[in-house]
């Protein structure tokens, strides 16, 4: 297993009490230059219209398919906020700025709608790479995946439904055996491998999965995490029961605690088929559960490793409060923060500044193959109650500062 060395606990603070405050903009745009913050000022002003958000993706995707000289106006704008690079190479520069900082680095092939066997041995080829490079380099403390970049949406789907033909339990069996051969290889590489979170009529699958490979992998030490959006209304209730059946087979969970990502679609689909949305009815009740399972998960820490997804600054605040009352070091591995490349920088290095354990999502892939993604990015952006806002005015007052 790594240990922190290095630049991990240059940062360490010897303080008694958590002083941290996201409101230091000299620490969180230290590593940006004038010209990129402006960039980044400009990039987020073009998230409040929303022509641009909904039709903008898709309007690329087609330039760039007709050849139209875009590429290096996309790389240099959107791509360059949220992504590292269309290759781990090209993400090594970037990665070694965060972890000049004390910021690690989750290499995230973020392809997304490709489907097809020869796709999907690829990509699982892919993330077996990102795990070897976080065998190799410190400065990649996690891998992380998506089940459905190496196994078809609609096995999911049906798995979770329990009706699955003769044909497609085959096909299932083989995904799954592409899974574990992932999961295997980042156990057998002592690198931690986050299972990211999907649609609710797909994950029921995906979590047996993933407390399969819990259960087999995590029996001394936390290597598989699954992750819960706590947007839905029922993942505290799963918590607690997942936390009950670990206890009882003697196995330690990893969880990545996130609020959501697919809110809209999730209310749209349940409108649409006359169900329940499994949506939180407002931002307080997922803010809630999402404070509660935090909390849940640190107080059970002996067999819960947590790794905190959140560009929430209350919730960022309460696990360092957490921590620093019960006199756990903030470097402990158990607990980790993590932020998306090109967001809520005010979060990831100040917490980094105090000797916190903290990673960046560091997308990377061909920029054609990534666009989905980052039309999520610019989506979240703009439906996210106060998050552009919050970005415009941090960025201002760095500027400011920097003028005067």
């Amino acid at each position: 297993m790594k240990t922190k060395t290095g630049n991990w606990s240059i940062f360490a603070s010897t303080n008694s009490m958590s002083k941290i405050s996201f409101d230091n903009t000299e620490i969180a745009f230290k590593h940006k230059s004038d010209a990129e913050l402006k960039q980044a000022k400009w990039l987020f002003s073009v998230f409040n219209y929303s022509f641009l958000v909904k039709y903008g993706p898709a309007l690329t995707s087609v330039a760039l398919k007709l050849r139209l000289p875009i590429k290096g106006l996309v790389k240099s704008t959107i791509f360059k906020q949220f992504c590292g690079g269309e290759t781990i190479q090209e993400c090594d520069d970037t990665a070694d700025v965060l972890y000049q900082r004390g910021v690690g680095s989750i290499l995230d092939y973020s392809v997304e709608g490709v489907e097809g066997e020869e796709t999907f041995i690829q990509n699982a080829k892919e993330i077996k790479e990102t795990i070897l490079s976080a065998k190799r380099e410190e400065k990649f403390p996690f891998a992380v995946f998506k089940c459905t970049g190496v196994g078809r949406f609609e096995i999911f789907e049906k798995a979770s439904n329990n009706t699955l033909s003769e044909k497609e339990s085959v096909e299932f069996e083989t995904t799954k055996a592409r899974l574990e051969d992932i999961c295997k290889t980042a156990v057998e590489n002592g690198v931690r491998l986050l299972i990211d979170a999907e649609e609710t009529w797909i994950q029921d699958s995906i979590d047996e999965i993933a407390m399969a490979m819990m259960q087999k992998y995590n029996q001394r030490e936390v290597w598989i995490y699954n992750t819960l959006q706590m947007y839905r209304v029922d993942r505290l209730e799963y918590l607690n029961k997942t936390l009950g059946i670990a206890k009882n087979l003697g196995f330690k969970l990893g969880y990545k605690l996130v609020r959501g990502a697919y809110m809209e679609k999730e209310r749209a689909r349940a409108e649409e088929k006359n169900y329940d949305s499994p949506i939180q009815p407002d931002k307080e009740s997922t803010d809630r559960d999402f404070d509660r399972a935090l909390t849940t998960c640190f107080e059970h820490r002996e067999m819960v490793s947590t790794c905190l997804g959140t560009h929430n600054e209350n919730s960022s605040k309460l696990l360092a409060d957490l921590m620093t009352k019960e006199g756990v070091e903030v470097n402990d591995n158990r607990f980790w923060f993590a932020q998306l490349y090109g967001m809520s920088d005010n979060i990831s290095f100040n917490l980094a500044q105090e000797g916190f354990n903290v990673a960046k999502y560091l997308p990377y892939g061909p920029i054609q193959a990534v666009l989905p993604y980052l039309g999520r990015r610019a989506q979240e952006n703009s439906s996210v109650s106060g998050q552009v806002g919050r970005e415009m005015s941090l960025i201002v007052s760095e500027l400011k500062r920097r003028k005067a």
